[in-house]
């Protein structure tokens, strides 16, 4: 299992308590320092079954300054895969990456279904 969090990110240090008490068999990755590849998101899109707006930190500054509300809605999904592919920042978080599954964003509740 992957675990990918901005380490600075408050949601993020909860979602990692919350798996620490659950597994210690999992790996972090710095969504900052390591982004994830086009080849990634577009896996862990067709993976996760969300709509490729779930993928988009909408409350971060990089998403608002770029006026993304707006554009989006006009881009194919591979646009917005690549669009993601270029910054961290603009990846909703945290992801886990599961072989049968992916999260993204911290829900307790889906969490708790996933990682019995």
């Amino acid at each position: 299992m992957l675990f990918i969090w901005y380490p600075k990110c408050s949601t993020c240090i909860k979602a990692k308590k919350y798996l620490d008490s659950k597994t210690e068999n999992y790996s972090v990755r710095d969504i900052k320092l390591e982004i994830p590849t086009f080849d990634e998101l577009n896996e862990w899109y067709e993976k996760s079954g969300l709509d490729i707006k779930h993928f988009f930190n909408t409350s971060g500054n990089l998403y608002k300054s770029m006026n993304l509300k707006e554009k989006l809605p006009t881009m194919s999904t591979y646009e917005k895969l690549k669009l993601l592919s270029t910054d961290g920042m603009l990846i909703k978080r945290p992801i886990i990456v599961d072989d049968n599954f992916v999260l993204v964003g911290f829900k307790q509740s889906e969490w708790d279904e996933k990682l019995k």
